[in-house]
This record gives structure tokens, C-alpha cells and sequence, in this order.
């Protein structure tokens, strides 16, 4: 992989995560290409990360073995309408990891020979602890698809799910999850003041039985549920906590929330593509 040459189209914060983590694992950053309109962002990786830099997606797309689009999904279309034939005598892999753009609109944008690899990242990403599900169409290769996960790979896990449609449900739950988890320590920082914990405290207690908590079910093979009931003494004060928890319906709740964000991806997928 550290021969490939790759390409990203947009500079931003995603973007610079993957590049500080493929250099990290070793890829060298003059086999790194960004392309950016704003100048500014150019200098600056330039100046950071030492990788090439450029104003035209063309030549970018001239350059590479595979293009990164880590644009808006709003902007999508604009950026990608026409890359085909800069491509034209290449076997380019492109690489999405826009929420909501559906393998079919960016199909119908490169071109029907183009090998799509469209990913779900979340925002751990930004500090190397990524969850990524990635899922190809039909013209990639098995070397692409390597190479695809092993670009993912440098910020945390990657995964393949074997249906595209399983992408809605990868964004309700790790694409949109971390919010999720500071909406609950949000909570638990909101009622450990009531308690009368300081603020300061309250959240470095927090942030860090989170971490535990995460580093304990990473490390385990039980599942979830047998983890909480292995810290869930009988008459304690957790089983208070999760009795009441369940009292409100939590499980349900989660659920619905769940089922929202899934619906949600499905909408954009079908407003983003028709744009």
C-alpha cells in the first residue's frame, strides 16, 4: 500500500485525520495528493504534513491510485460530475465517506465503469479511534479493496457490510453514536452537580469511567448485557440506577432513536442524490 499514491478531494477535518494516520503507519506523504479550493487549507497541510497540494481536482485525479471524496455531501455532485474523465485511462479507485450519497447517484456522476467504495466513518476518526463500515460496487477489485480498508484503517477499525442498505443502519448507530454517549454524559454531569460534585470533577470522572467502561467491553468477550449484570450487585445502588433506567423506558427509547437516525439516512440518501 505504501507505493499507492492517494488522493483526497477536500482538505478538511476527516480528511486530515486519514492523512496524519495513513503517515503515521508509514505512507509517505509525498505519495499524498489534496486538492482544496481554499488556499488557506492547502498552506496549511502543506506546511503540517508535508503532502502534495493542488486547486484542480482533474489533476489530482490524474496523479493517484485512488480519490478520497471528502467533500459535503451538498456539494457532491458539483465535485464529481466529470472526474471520469480525467480517469478515463486509469483504473482509479474512488472512495466516498459522505453521509448520505448512495452508490447509484455517485455511479450515475463518475461514470459506469468507475469502482466505488462508499464508507461510514464517525468522528473518533479525528483521534485515531475511528469506527468505519465500508461497502464496494461490483467493478472494485480485491486489491482496491484492500487498500480501501487499509486507508480507513489508519484511524481506528474497518468493517465490510455486505449490502449498501446496511450503511443507513451503520449511520444510526456508530456514524451518529458518539453523540449519543455525550448526550449521556451530558446528563450524568448535568445530575452529578446536583449531587453536588464540582464541575470539574463531575467531568474527568465521567469521561473517564466512559473510557474504562469502553476499554473493558473492547477487552471482553461478553456481551453487553452480561457485562452489566456482572457489575450490578443485588440491592446495590447500581441496580437502583439500572432498575430506574428500565423504569423509563430506556431500552424502548434507544430504540426509537435508533430507528430515526436510519429513517433519516434514507431520506437524505434520496434528497442528496436527486441534487
Amino acid at each position: 500500500m505504501n507505493t499507492k499514491k492517494i488522493g483526497f478531494i477536500g482538505g478538511g477535518n476527516m480528511a486530515s485525520s486519514l492523512i496524519n494516520g495513513l503517515i503515521t503507519s508509514g505512507h509517505s506523504p509525498s505519495q499524498i495528493w489534496v486538492s482544496d479550493t481554499n488556499p488557506d487549507a492547502l498552506q496549511s497541510l502543506v506546511a503540517s504534513l508535508k503532502v502534495n497540494v493542488t486547486s484542480n481536482n482533474d489533476e489530482l485525479v490524474r496523479q493517484v491510485d485512488v480519490v478520497v471524496l471528502a467533500v459535503k455531501p451538498q456539494i457532491m455532485r458539483v465535485v464529481t460530475e466529470g472526474l471520469d474523465n480525467a480517469a478515463e485511462n486509469k483504473n482509479v479507485l474512488f472512495v466516498s465517506i459522505a453521509a448520505g450519497i448512495s452508490q447509484r447517484s455517485l455511479t450515475e456522476w463518475l461514470g459506469e465503469d468507475a469502482a466505488i467504495v462508499r464508507c461510514m466513518p464517525n468522528t473518533p476518526a479525528l483521534v485515531l479511534t475511528g469506527a468505519t463500515a465500508l461497502h464496494a460496487n461490483k467493478v472494485v477489485n480485491d486489491d482496491q479493496k484492500d487498500l480501501a480498508e487499509n486507508i480507513l484503517r489508519a484511524v481506528g477499525i474497518s468493517i465490510w457490510v455486505d449490502k449498501e442498505s446496511e450503511l443507513d443502519a451503520v449511520t444510526a448507530v456508530s456514524g451518529s453514536g458518539p453523540a449519543y454517549y455525550f448526550l449521556l454524559m451530558e446528563a450524568m454531569e448535568n445530575a452529578a452537580l446536583e449531587l453536588g460534585l464540582s464541575e470539574s470533577t463531575a467531568r474527568l470522572l465521567i469521561q473517564q469511567t466512559a473510557l474504562g467502561a469502553a476499554k473493558i467491553a473492547l477487552e471482553s468477550h461478553d456481551t453487553s448485557a452480561e457485562l452489566r449484570r456482572k457489575v450490578t450487585s443485588p440491592g446495590g445502588t447500581t441496580e437502583q440506577a439500572i432498575k430506574t433506567f428500565e423504569d423509563g423506558a430506556f431500552s424502548t427509547l434507544v430504540s426509537k432513536a435508533l430507528h430515526a437516525a436510519r429513517d433519516r439516512s434514507i431520506e437524505m440518501s434520496k434528497e442528496l442524490g436527486e441534487k
